[in-house]
């Protein structure tokens, strides 16, 4: 099995080559240059050679009730030779649950020891990469996990604490230990405070709830695939999308001794989070978007828009809530579901997260914060930039259901439907949104579709919809699934597949040092399609019992009719020339939410129901598009299998693909 750096096979004379080439610029750096500013850091220190210690960082909580303060488990590699020249340096920071339960990576890596307890492997290639160009890489455990004290409260003050106390002992506000029980104080005087936090799904998701404190010395946040509001993550306006609530992920990441002595915590996450959906404190305190104006980080967002453990409705709430206060900002858009961008666009991730890093914690002059804010992907490996996300012409976009010839088949335009229009559904707990896709120019007992004319133009949405709904309920309970979709035929990331998108092979690429217990050589991925003739490219679900409050359900009255907003997630997608965009409003999207307790059927009424859509070009493209006659030559497909149905959903935001 070849082995290969950044795509080159390596060879006896290239591995002599790049070590004449280091050696030069060792002899050069750092002191290096005189003059010119530099704009990259290179890999000019030993990783072989680098420090490898562990550190107790006390959090000033105690979570687990004993009487004492909980100390964090912080493995530290970092280059040996900057100490000794005195200098300090920058930290890139992970703080994860994962790191001996679960694993990090395609690879569901854990962390390694020797029998001194002193690490060896740190999962993923951020030590391997980073190190030898003079940064210190730091993976911290998680209160309750590894070898942490105190317990797990999934995205609470505990989760959250165990990262910011190893951000103020970096800048010398916290103590440090050089075991996790003795008396011996340990300080970081190689560091110079500053940090970025990098991760993805929960580790992230720590990242966000950090920079949403206003840490001192988090310079910048990479989240990708991550949560922002853990209510949004069990629920949808409260609907529930799992069929268990935090207590659940707090058992399955906790370390043994952990969950022997963590049931007060567990049973607070029970008694506080109600499977009614009801917006209690605790929700409260794990929502970061609210804090959103304490961030004084700079946010390197990245999500896969077919993410269907954590939605991009957490994308979304957290960019514009960031946007509105001016917080420096970059994004990445993928059409893959939870997946890294390791491992869908390797080698321009590996360039443009060093240069973030070069930036925001070395203070290179590279350009990258005057590049373009968006890197959006269109097809499967082809992308498109923004210069700023939505784009400046993007405007909300009222469009409007109306009935069509046929039951259940209807239209999306402009126009108003008349007064007394409606369309009726039964909600089918074993429908899912694929079979409301595929059903959506026949006469179905389970949904209502709406459709425009084929467009004479491309029509681009960017951004986060909402869809008004007024319904009339048969029964005391109700839920409600809203979906756009793009009919027409395409080829994209297979994202409901195992690998949501990707495909692992057995060939490696390398990036970075390695040495004998920690290997920067990765296995190589390659995207995962299929074809289809129709892609649900946005979604989202309430409770009709929240229509007076999102955080408070109530039951309905049967025959009364109500009215409600549904949230669907933020995305970004060009609906092509000859394509349709449809609207669905459906009730129970199989394996997404959980069915309510009654089985309703439900009365739309058109004319008090509508779509606020925000089209690049706003009103004007959507005239535009759906005025004309679509192109004579639309491509044509018979039904191909397409995506499969959602997959039951995730309880773990990462799981064994962290």
């Amino acid at each position: 099995m070849p082995i290969r750096v950044r795509g080159t096979r390596l060879t006896y004379r290239s591995l002599v080559v790049a070590a004449s080439a280091a050696l030069m610029t060792v002899l050069l750096s750092p002191a290096g240059a005189q003059g010119a500013s530099p704009r990259e850091s290179r890999p000019v220190y030993s990783y072989g050679n680098a420090v490898r210690e562990s550190v107790w960082v006390d959090t000033g909580l105690d979570g687990d009730g004993n009487g004492k303060s909980d100390r964090v488990a912080v493995d530290i590699v970092r280059p040996r030779e900057p100490a000794a020249q005195g200098r300090k340096i920058p930290v890139i920071m992970d703080a994860s649950p994962y790191y001996s339960c679960c694993g990090r990576g395609n690879e569901s890596q854990l962390k390694t020891y020797d029998s001194q307890g002193n690490p060896v492997q740190f999962p993923l290639h951020y030590d391997n990469y980073f190190v030898p160009r003079g940064y210190a890489f730091v993976a911290v455990d998680l209160a309750g996990t590894n070898r942490s004290d105190g317990c797990v409260d999934v995205g609470g003050r505990s989760d959250i604490q165990s990262a910011k106390a190893v951000i103020d002992w970096l800048n010398g506000r916290a103590r440090g230990y050089t075991t996790r029980t003795g008396t011996e104080r340990t300080g970081a005087g190689w560091s110079n405070g500053r940090t970025g936090m990098i991760g993805k799904s929960y580790d992230g998701t720590i990242a966000n709830g950090v920079a949403a404190t206003g840490v001192d010395g988090l310079r910048t946040i990479v989240p990708i695939g991550s949560i922002s509001s853990w209510y949004d993550y069990y629920f949808a306006q409260g609907a529930p999308l799992y069929d268990s609530g935090p207590e659940w992920l707090s058992d399955y990441v906790e370390s043994p001794e952990a969950r022997a002595r963590c049931g007060a915590v567990q049973q607070k996450l029970v008694d506080e989070a109600p499977r009614t959906g009801d917006w209690t404190k605790l929700w409260n305190e794990r929502d970061y978007v609210k804090d959103a104006r304490k961030v004084k980080a700079s946010v390197f967002a990245v999500h896969g828009m077919q993410d269907l453990n954590v939605r991009t409705k957490h994308l979304g709430q957290w960019w514009d809530a960031l946007a509105d206060r001016g917080v420096e900002r970059k994004i990445w858009l993928s059409q893959t579901g939870h997946v890294d961008p390791f491992d869908y666009r390797r080698a321009e991730w590996v360039d443009t997260l060093h240069r973030w890093f070069d930036h925001y914690l070395l203070g290179y002059d590279n350009g990258i914060d005057r590049e373009p804010m968006a890197d959006i992907e269109r097809h499967p490996d082809q992308w498109s930039t923004d210069k700023v996300w939505p784009p400046r012409t993007t405007a909300v976009t009222t469009a409007r259901p109306g009935p069509g010839t046929a039951p259940g088949v209807g239209t999306l335009t402009r126009r108003p439907a008349r007064p007394g229009a409606a369309e009726t559904f039964t909600d089918d707990p074993k429908q899912s949104e694929t079979d409301w896709a595929a059903d959506l120019e026949r006469t179905t007992g389970a949904k209502a579709g709406f459709l425009t004319a084929p467009l004479a133009h491309d029509l681009r949405l960017a951004g986060s919809s909402q869809v008004t709904v007024t319904a009339t309920p048969t029964t005391a309970t109700a839920h409600l699934s809203a979906v756009l979709v793009d009919v027409g035929p395409d080829t994209i990331r297979d994202y409901a597949a195992s690998g949501e998108g990707i495909t692992t092979l057995t060939d490696r690429t390398c990036w970075g040092a390695s040495t004998a217990g920690d290997s920067s050589c990765f296995k190589v991925t390659e995207a995962r399609t299929t074809t289809v003739d129709r892609t649900v490219f946005s979604r989202g679900w309430a409770d009709l019992g929240t229509y007076a409050s999102a955080g408070k359900g109530r039951p309905l009255t049967p025959g009364k009719r109500y009215t409600i907003t549904v949230d669907l997630a933020a995305s970004d997608h060009i609906v092509p020339a000859g394509h349709r965009l449809a609207l669905i409003v459906a009730g129970t999207d199989k394996d997404l939410i959980d069915p309510p307790d009654s089985t309703p059927t439900l009365t739309l009424d058109l004319a008090r129901t509508s779509a606020k859509l925000p089209f690049v070009g706003g009103a004007a493209a959507f005239v535009r598009a759906t005025a004309g006659p679509a192109p004579a030559t639309t491509p044509r497909v018979s039904r191909p299998e397409g995506v499969a149905p959602p997959r039951p959903a995730h309880r773990i935001p990462g799981g064994s693909r962290s």
